[in-house]
């Protein structure tokens, strides 16, 4: 017999939500095992066992908003730095893309907004927050394996077998990286597609075989690109688009 695990770890395994709305919804009585109502935080289940949400919970979830921003240079994903803004703070009612449709901007949307993964303060292009920890966890949770592309300006002189090693063979921090899709655009763009997110790993990479980054633009993340999103304005992710 397998041996019981904690039931917010096991919605969030399933893609149910993230673990802290897990636990949202297990003090709020909106989590059903087997038909029946669990309600006390902690409690262990059988790791095959039929959990179902409330209408509540998917009504909860519904009103969570995920925006993509057109990142500018000069601003932070994440955590503010000294001297740097948060991306967060271009989301607002005036630089909400007007042809982007989706529900207009309110205060609403800010709580609880944070970065699904990384894009460094040198960097442009699309990045994603969201309300919702699904979207999260699908983006940058350690079994992540959406597709992140990237436009990439360089200059240097590549060395040999240089673009081999882009697409499989280097490592990082003591780690080998995921193989990759490394093309060439045209004679200074190379066309990077990743599946994980280091600190600034293109950058890094391109380093090690020769090259440096002039310019970095993330123009796909899944099955959403960037398109003709302004920078620095962004829009909702629409009901009909999936990463």
């Amino acid at each position: 017999m397998s041996e019981p695990v904690r039931l917010s770890k096991l919605m969030a395994e399933r893609g149910l939500c993230s673990r802290r709305e897990a636990d949202v919804y297990i003090e709020r009585g909106w989590v059903y095992v087997d038909g029946l109502k669990v309600d006390v935080l902690g409690t262990k289940v059988d790791p095959g066992c039929e959990i179902k949400l409330s209408g509540q919970a998917k009504t909860a979830q519904q009103q969570r908003v995920t925006i993509l921003l057109h990142k500018p240079v000069g601003y932070v994903s994440g955590q503010p730095e000294p001297g740097y803004k948060p991306a967060v703070t271009l989301i607002q009612r005036d630089t909400q893309w007007k042809e982007g449709g989706g529900p207009a901007f309110s205060p609403a949307m800010l709580k609880g907004l944070a970065p699904a993964g990384r894009l460094d303060i040198d960097s442009t292009g699309l990045l994603v927050l969201t309300q919702d920890g699904r979207v999260a966890r699908q983006l940058i949770g350690d079994d992540s394996d959406v597709e992140k592309e990237y436009l990439v300006r360089v200059e240097g002189r590549l060395s040999e077998n240089g673009l081999g090693l882009l697409n499989h063979g280097l490592s990082l921090d003591g780690r080998t990286l995921r193989p990759a899709k490394v093309t060439w655009q045209n004679e200074d763009q190379l066309k990077f597609i990743l599946k994980e997110g280091m600190k600034r790993q293109i950058r890094r990479m391109c380093e090690l075989v020769g090259l440096k980054v002039v310019g970095l633009k993330r123009v796909r993340i899944g099955r959403v690109a960037l398109g003709k999103l302004p920078l620095g304005q962004w829009r909702c992710l629409g009901e009909d688009e999936v990463f």
